[in-house]
Order: C-alpha cells, then structure tokens, then sequence
C-alpha cells in the first residue's frame, strides 16, 4: 500500500495511521465496507462504516488522481520539457487544482493567440518589454522584429503579439491564478437574471429574475435552482469579483514605474485579466460551487434514501395490494407471506363505474378466501377514496389496513426485473404487487427501483449522475447488508447487494434454489457454482438461513465464529441453541476469557448482543397511521388547521409532509422548531415520520400548502 496515501488520508480524516494502513490493505484485498465495519472492528480500531467509507472514497480519489499524474508526466515527457525537479513536484502533488496549474503551460490546447506570435518570433520582444527596460526606445526595439514573410507588417503588430504572449504567461502563472482564486473565494457573488425575451414562460423562475448573495452563502438548493434555469435558456448566472480591485492587485505585481514600456505591460495585464484569467477562474468556481452543491443533494439524497429502505417492515404476512384508480379501476391481488402472487382482478368502486356493491362483496370473498392479514393501499390517484371505503366494511379485525407510499411503483412495474419476476402479468398487476410487497418488507421491494425515481431527493437529475449513482448504490449495500436477508426467500436482485456478491452469483444462488430446494444451512452456499472461499468469507454473515440445525445460520454471527460460540456453550455445559434462549447462562459468560490474537472484545461484544436477539431486524415495528378526515383535497385545506401528516421528503431548506390531499406540503426550515435556530432539518426530522403540523397557507394558484410544526 502507497505510504503516502496512508499519510494523506490520515491527514484529511483524523483517524490513526494503523486504521487508515489496515482499513487499506482490507479494502486492496477485496474486502467490502460492510464487512470491514461488522467484522474486522479489531483490524480497524472500531470504524465503524461510515469511516470506513470515507477511507474507501479517499482512496478512489487518491488513485485517479496518480492515474492524472502519469499522464500529465507522460505528455511532458513526449514534449522533452520534464525536468527531474518538475517531475518530482508532480509525483508528490496530491492537490488536483495545484496539479492542473503546473500541467497548464505544456497541456495541449487549440492555436492561442500567444502560439501564432511565438512562431512570428516574437517570444524575445516579450522577454525585453517584460524586463521594462526605459532605457532603450520602445518603438526602436520592436522595430527589429518587423518581418513581413512572417506577417510582422509594423510596429503595432510586433507589440500586439509580444503582449499576447505576455498576456498568456501571466494567465497561467500559478501565483497569478492563485492571487485570483483567493478573490473568488473570498468576496465572490453569485448573480442571477431573466433572460428578457423569456420572462413570461420562465415564471417558476422568479425568484432568481433579479437576485444575487455572497457565493460562500449560496445553500445548495439555490444554486441547483439557478444552474436548472440557467441549463433551461430561462436565467444568465454569473459569479463575479470585484474586476478592479483584482487587476489592481495583479498590475501592482507585475508593472514597475510609469514608462512607455511598463504601460505596455499593465495593457497585457489587463488583457490577460478580462479575456483570460479572469473567465477562466470564473468557470473553475462555477464548477467547484455546482460540485458542492451536488455533493450537498446527493448526500441529502441518500440519507432520505437510507431512511425510506429501513423503513419499519410489516413481515411476512398475507397481504391484499391494491392500486387504486377511478375509470380503471382498482387493480387488486392477494399474495402469500413470502409475497408470491396468488390472485388478481380489478374492482370498480368508484366513479365512473360506482360498483360499489360488487366491489365490497369481492374484497370480502377474497379476504377470507386468502386469509388476508393486511390490506396495502397506494397512496396515489384515489388513494383515499379508496382506503375509506376498505374501512368501512365489514373485514375481520384482524385485518389491518395501511396507506403504503407508491413512488416508483410505476417505475418498477415497466422495469426489466417486473418483467422477469411476471412475465405473464401487465404492469397494472405488477404495480399492485410492489405496493403490497412494499408494505411487508420495504427495503426488499425498494431496491428494485432506480432510487433516484424514489422521489426522496433534491434536484436529482441536475446533479452529477455518477457520483449520484456510487453514493446511492453505497447506500443500498449499507441497508441490506444492516439488514441482512433470508437466503429462502430473496429475489436475486436483493442479493446482489449483498457483501461480495455480484449479479452473477446472486442468480446462481437462486438457480441453485430454485434446483435443490430452499437451503439448509450457510455451509451448502459452498455448492453454489462460483461460490469460492472469498466470496463466501465477504457474504456469509448477512445471508440467514432459518431452519438450519445451526442456529447461528440464522444470526449475524459469522460462521468464522462459530467455534467461539461452541467453546462458550461448552464451557457452560449446555447447547448453542440453549445458550441463545437462556439470558442466564449469558450472563455468566466473561468475554475476556475468549480473546485471542484474532478475535478482541469489539468482536466478542457483538457476538454477545446478537446471541441475545439472533437475527434482529434493526428496523423496528410499524406503526399504523391514519390521515384526517376533514380533508381530502387541497380545496379542504384551511389556514390555522392541525393535521396530522407523515415526512415523505427532506431537504436542506425544510420538510415536505403528506397530509391525504396529493400535494405536498412544505414544513420551512424556520418552522420545523419555532423560537429554536434550526442548521439541518434531520436535526428535527426524519423520514417517514408522523408529526402533527399547522396550515400557514394555501396558495391555490401554484398548489403548495406552507406548514409548520406543531408542538
């Protein structure tokens, strides 16, 4: 492992230089962040994994970054131009701007102005105006390099390109370019204005017709709201200094005196300000700004994202789906508690048709028929029409009913994975199924779904799709992984998430399954084919097998740990199944007489808490919820109501709750804690949330409910 990276992230991430060393070598040996964070806690001194992330992302970064360096010292190198001293200045940048600084004046580029006076020769003109001689006549000196065969016709022209060439040198030295960026980071503006011939189709805009703060206290969202307009032909962003006091500065360093040929010299200056430098750094703040701002969604993003995946579970339960409509229809199907699809067919309770009668006696039927234990109903179009008239009939108690969120629904529904899983369905049936599935085990559902379709984010589709992907994706391995799944009953999409399987070997698994029957223990996934030792290793402590003999198969105890376990059951002269159940026998274990030096008490510790709720789901119960029933559309909403409603989105700037009337209201940042000075909304919220919030307005018009917390 390269010391120096060692060095570099111990440096940006406070962590000790033995984590950082051995979180590397994990992570070089094809170990992944879940199991890194669950299982080498004595290899990392108890990172846990959002740590362990961060070094993962440090290194990705640091290796892109040797990859530009060698190719930077490759194109100097083919130019005979590489110094043994540039070149080592290279090798030990590890700052991407410094980097492009020092690369800039042998990168190649399109003809400049500079490149045509070079090959007029006038580099040694540049040379003696930049020396601002005032001594030697001006006019006589540049009089030498008139040249008509090279298109050097008179005087004018000779200190034209010799300026050109100063200009060019000003604007890539790194002093210069740093003297600038300092300005910029210190006093730059961000600037927004309508384009005037848009300004009547450019209305959602209008908060930035005419607006400007300090670029240092631009948050996030506004920034992402301009660049949109921007993209969209309907705004002109600029981000802007102070011109004169930069030019000011930068004249001062290189004009000496008040000659003929110091006045040459302040024009290239200015020159190389306005049409070089000066565009230049504006676009490198543009980018670094539209970068932190994208960093800012995206993490937003998939903290909403991480909170809706581990959202509560009903379990494995009968379950009812419906996705309710009005002239469809509401497609309905029952399915068993491991989700198989066992019925469907379409009811009309509503306008047009109003078959309420035949509706009620078919859900009844079907209730019965399939022992249905929960009804799911999507909370889209006729969403509430329809959860009340499910309410009002005559269904056993035991039969709970449950608005489920259907974003998505209809995005997985048309996917190639619906496609797979009911080829012989249409993506109506295929949509109820999602909503159903979503109410017993959200996260196995959701992961089928492009998560920037979710609708938990920010500006999604304006920030950078890459980095958006790989945050997204973390975070989904992360919540599958805390989770763990049951290797019965997984869809192959579902495992793929999980540590150190891939899409190949998730599908092995399930043909596996699918051949031999639902497995019997953790040891038989070393038949699957592809199955080695490695793969096994990083996957086997997330993949619960119930039913197994082994009873920690169906734990998050490791099967390298198994012998602890024995050992402890040994030691106490009972089973590992009777060490489980007994919190007695527990209690008499002392760790510290099972440390070895592989396995320490960090390891020990979470073999003892999962003993005590083997195979736990982190995610907790659900907890059913009901809207008001004063409103059911945004007509019925008044100012002063109190409402009950449920967090379906967060953002840097406040909180957007679903009170039943299929708009959304926005609870402000200001309003989510009055009389308290509120950062970061997740300081007072969190995603799937019930709260109870006052109406502060209804604008009608543009269809939006202002909100606040209720205490």
């Amino acid at each position: 492992m390269n010391k120096e990276y060692v060095s570099i992230i111990v440096r940006e991430t406070g962590l000790r230089e033995n984590q950082v060393d051995n979180t590397l070598k994990l992570l070089e040996n094809g170990a992944t962040i879940p199991f890194i964070s669950r299982y080498r806690k004595e290899s990392t001194g108890g990172m846990d994994e959002v740590q362990v992330t961060e070094v993962s992302n440090a290194l990705e970064r640091l290796e892109a970054l040797a990859k530009r360096k060698e190719t930077v010292i490759g194109t100097i190198e083919s130019q005979d131009k590489l110094s043994p001293e540039l070149k080592d200045r290279i090798e030990h940048c590890w700052d991407a701007t410094e980097l492009e600084d020092i690369y800039a004046p042998y990168k190649p580029h399109r003809k400049t102005r500079a490149d045509a006076a070079r090959e007029k020769g006038l580099e040694p003109l540049a040379e003696f105006i930049m020396k601002q001689n005032q001594y030697v006549p001006l006019d006589s000196e540049a009089g030498k390099y008139i040249n008509k065969d090279k298109g050097v016709k008179s005087v004018d022209e000779a200190l034209q390109g010799a300026m050109d060439i100063i200009a060019e040198r000003i604007s890539l030295d790194e002093g210069t370019r740093n003297q600038v960026r300092n300005a910029y980071r210190h006093s730059a503006r961000i600037y927004s204005k309508v384009v005037k011939s848009k300004e009547s189709e450019a209305q959602k805009y209008r908060d930035w017709f005419d607006f400007n703060e300090p670029l240092s206290r631009c948050a996030s969202h506004r920034l992402l709201a301009m660049r949109r307009g921007e993209a969209e032909g309907m705004l002109r962003v600029s981000i802007e200094i102070d011109d004169d006091k930069a030019l000011d500065s930068i004249s001062r360093h290189y004009v000496r005196g008040k000659s003929e040929v110091s006045q040459i010299v302040d024009e290239a200056v200015e020159d190389s300000y306005y049409r070089l430098l000066q565009p230049s750094i504006e676009n490198e703040f543009a980018a670094s700004s539209k970068n932190s701002a994208d960093a800012e969604a995206i993490k937003i993003f998939a903290r909403n994202l991480e909170q809706l995946l581990m959202a509560s579970p009903l379990g494995q339960k009968a379950v009812l789906g419906i996705d309710p409509g009005f002239r469809t229809g509401c497609k309905t199907v029952c399915l068993d508690a491991q989700g198989t699809l066992l019925h469907n067919e379409t009811i009309y309770p509503h306008p047009p048709h109003n078959e309420s009668r035949q509706a009620a006696a078919k859900i009844q039927a079907l209730v019965e028929q399939y022992h249905i234990e929960a009804i799911a109903i999507g909370n889209g179009t006729a969403g509430r029409e329809t959860q009340e008239f499910i309410e009002h009939l005559r269904l056993p108690a035991k039969v709970q009913v449950f608005s489920v969120n259907e974003d998505g629904a209809s995005i997985y529904s048309a996917s190639k994975i619906a496609r797979d899983e009911f080829p012989d369905y249409d993506v109506t049936v295929r949509g109820a199924v999602s909503i159903g599935r979503r109410l017993m085990d959200p996260l196995a559902e959701l992961v089928k779904i492009d998560p920037s379709s979710i609708g938990v984010g920010q500006y999604q589709k304006d920030v950078n799709q890459t980095e958006l992907k790989h945050s997204l994706d973390q975070t989904v391995i992360s919540c599958v992984n805390r989770v763990g799944v049951n290797v019965n009953t997984a869809s192959s999409h579902l495992l793929t998430y999980i540590s150190g399987l891939g899409p190949q070997l998730a599908q092995n698994i399930v043909d596996y399954r699918t051949d031999n029957g639902p497995f019997k223990s953790r040891k038989e996934l070393m038949k699957v084919p592809r199955m080695g030792a490695k793969a096994f290793e990083q996957s086997a402590g997330f993949l619960r097998v119930p039913g197994s003999e082994q009873p920690l198969d169906n734990s998050a105890v490791h099967p390298e740990s198994y012998a602890i376990v024995e050992k402890m059951a040994k030691d106490l002269g009972c089973t590992v199944q009777e060490l489980m159940k007994s919190p007695e026998l527990r209690a008499r274990i002392d760790i510290k007489h099972y440390v070895t030096d592989k396995v320490g008490i960090p390891t020990l510790t979470d073999i003892m808490q999962e003993l005590e709720k083997p195979g736990r789901d982190p995610r907790g119960p659900l907890k059913k919820f009901e809207f008001s029933n004063e409103v059911h559309t945004i007509e019925d909403v008044r100012e002063g109501m109190v409402l009950p409603g449920i967090i379906n989105n967060i953002t840097n700037f406040g909180a957007f709750v679903d009170i039943g009337v299929h708009v959304k209201g926005l609870i402000h940042i200001s309003q989510l804690a009055p009389g308290k000075f509120i950062k970061d909304p997740t300081q007072v919220v969190s995603l799937q949330q019930q709260v109870m919030v006052r109406v502060l307005n209804v604008d009608l018009e543009r269809q939006r409910i202002s909100l606040a917390m209720e205490k």
